[in-house]
């Protein structure tokens, strides 16, 4: 295989971006060809898009349902900007957002590094420094509702552009939060009030910290040299995404932890 440059492959995905034409299928003498080269063009993106380091990750399809919904074999991951990531409370322009979709998460923030590779569940926990429920704004860039076109896309062009993501509203970090039950959360993702999905956090791998620990040792994490304190990680939606009809409230609760929302106005 001849060596990739990642730049072509960046560069008309982040024109598609902007005059928001769908994202590919990329040309086939640029598209990248597996997850490295995927990987290769969102590092690419990041240092263009002044955010490398970036502000934080987002994993997505850490769940069988999510998986079975975008169709993947096991999880995905992308890096935030710090422009991107918003505060609970916050308010949106709904129009700002290409058929914007929710998805009901948790989020962490870390307190120390975490080198890329294999890592487990008790070294992820121990570098988290704060834990709340999150809600990230994903848009379908590949194609028809709800998740576009995934196989004419491919895996790896999804990869480079970012898995879905837009944005993000991270709530409150939870009290007390290292004495819950982390596996055992039960998620809702409600719409002006009104109860659109519900989720469990076991279904992020079996374990928040399990998709933490993934991230660190993913390819991910490796091509933008490990995890770093103070970035904010997405751990994955227990809910597939809801598609938003225009502008509402979307409210994100689990059991004891704060709750987080966000109008699009």
């Amino acid at each position: 295989m001849s060596a990739y440059d990642p730049s072509p492959a960046a560069t008309v995905l982040m024109a598609n971006r902007e005059a928001r034409r769908p994202a590919g299928p990329l040309p086939g003498q640029i598209a990248p060809r597996d997850l490295a080269e995927g990987v290769a063009v969102q590092v690419a993106i990041a240092r263009r898009r002044g955010a490398f380091p970036p502000g934080g990750y987002k994993i997505g399809a850490t769940g069988s349902r999510m998986q079975a919904f975008l169709g993947l074999p096991g999880p995905a991951a992308a890096f935030m900007r710090e422009e991107d990531i918003f505060a609970s409370g916050t308010a949106v322009a709904f129009g700002e957002f290409w058929a914007p979709q929710v998805e009901c998460e948790i989020a962490v923030r870390l307190g120390r590094d975490l080198p890329p590779g294999p890592t487990t569940q008790e070294q992820a926990l121990d570098a988290v420094a704060a834990l709340s429920a999150a809600i990230e704004i994903v848009e379908n860039r590949y194609g028809p509702p709800p998740i576009g076109d995934l196989k004419a896309v491919g895996t790896p062009t999804l990869i480079a552009d970012q898995v879905y993501h837009a944005a993000c509203v991270i709530g409150p970090p939870a009290p007390a939060w290292r004495s819950l039950d982390l596996a055992a959360l039960n998620g809702r993702l409600l719409v002006d009030g009104t109860v659109r999905d519900r989720g469990i956090s076991a279904d992020l791998l079996g374990h928040p910290m399990k998709a933490l620990a993934w991230l660190a040792g993913s390819e991910t994490a490796r091509g933008f040299g490990g995890l770093r304190a103070g970035q904010a990680v997405m751990l994955g939606s227990v809910t597939p995404s809801v598609i938003l009809d225009g502008p509402c409230e979307v409210t994100v609760e689990f059991d004891s932890l704060p709750p987080c929302t966000v109008r699009f106005t």
